[in-house]
């Protein structure tokens, strides 16, 4: 028979696992979230098979403020609306990158993005976009996004901007492979355009 001090080491035991177990849930609910890459739409920035942690306050805290996410953000998003309605699966996550915030306007010609008409440098690119795109302005309170594998991503291009409510977080670190293993980097603007730094995404 038990002794009521072996009783109560076991039951605060208990009481620890379960507060541990609440708060790596709460954490992953509002702070951090694991991710794996399963398409192609990032290469090569993001390999198939990645697995990235996605942080969650700088979407909440940018909404807040009534702030657009930086230029060269990898997000994390809820399917859009215009994807939903076409049959795309509406509990699906994709991943892409920021390239247009509110006012600006994007237009791809001659195989380079131009924003507000000055040509955006994408160091990551493997080969010049092989469509074109007429100048869209990107209405308030919504993201236009483009995979990193430009010529292979379902992304703003075919359905239109992204509302900035439907942003999960943001790509923040990649943990597996260990050989890739460390932060992701975002982009810094400069005065003759926006130079963009190696960085990371999530799903799809």
């Amino acid at each position: 028979m038990d002794s009521p001090q072996t009783t109560s080491r076991s039951g605060g035991s208990w009481r620890s696992l379960l507060v541990w177990v609440l708060v790596a849930l709460l954490l992953r609910w509002l702070v951090l979230e694991p991710r794996w890459i399963p398409s192609g739409s990032m290469l090569p920035t993001l390999q198939l098979q990645d697995r990235i942690l996605v942080e969650k306050l700088r979407p909440r805290l940018a909404a807040s403020r009534h702030q657009p996410l930086p230029l060269g953000s990898v997000v994390v998003f809820a399917a859009p609306p215009q994807l939903v309605m076409a049959g795309y699966d509406a509990n699906a996550a994709l991943i892409k990158r920021v390239v247009g915030r509110p006012g600006d306007v994007l237009e791809v010609r001659d195989g380079v993005l131009l924003r507000n008409g000055e040509p955006v440098r994408e160091a990551w690119l493997e080969e010049p976009i092989d469509y074109t795109q007429g100048a869209i302005t990107v209405p308030p309170d919504q993201l236009w996004v483009l995979g990193d594998n430009r010529n292979a991503s379902l992304d703003s291009h075919l359905w239109g901007p992204l509302p900035q409510e439907r942003v999960i977080g943001t790509a923040v670190w990649r943990y597996w492979p260990l050989s890739r293993f460390g932060p992701i980097r975002f982009p810094h603007p400069t005065a003759a355009g926006v130079i963009q730094a190696a960085a990371v995404g999530s799903t799809s």
